[in-house]
Formats: structure tokens, C-alpha cells, sequence
């Protein structure tokens, strides 16, 4: 669980940093390294998206563990 945790806050940061550059400089990293909507890009597409809604159920155990 925790190497899966690793691999998705590396693919959410990759995506963080992606949509930036698009957001700021209409600059899309990924696409420009893999392809435009190649078979490639859309899995590192997908990942990220994946990475991102693990992280978010992943981390709700945060609230049981501590009081607020």
C-alpha cells in the first residue's frame, strides 16, 4: 500500500505540474513528450486521474486517526 501511495502522489504531482503549464503557458508536457492523445498519452491521462481519486479515499483515514 505504501509503494502504491508513492506511485499516485508522483503521477498527481505530474499532473499538478501538466495542467499548470497549461493553465499558465497553453503548454501541455505530456502531450508534447508522448503524443497528442496517443495510446501512451491517454494511460498517462488516465493514471493521473486514477492516482488522483486513490489519493483521496486513501487519505480519509486521516480523519478517523486524529481529533480535530
Amino acid at each position: 500500500m505504501y509503494i502504491m501511495k508513492i506511485i499516485a502522489y508522483i503521477l498527481v504531482i505530474i499532473g499538478a505540474i501538466n495542467w499548470g503549464l497549461v493553465g499558465l503557458f497553453n503548454f501541455d508536457l505530456v502531450a508534447t513528450l508522448l503524443g497528442d492523445m496517443t495510446i501512451l498519452s491517454r494511460i498517462v491521462y488516465g493514471l493521473v486521474g486514477l492516482s488522483g481519486i486513490f489519493l483521496l479515499f486513501a487519505h480519509r483515514d486521516i480523519y478517523y486517526r486524529h481529533e480535530l
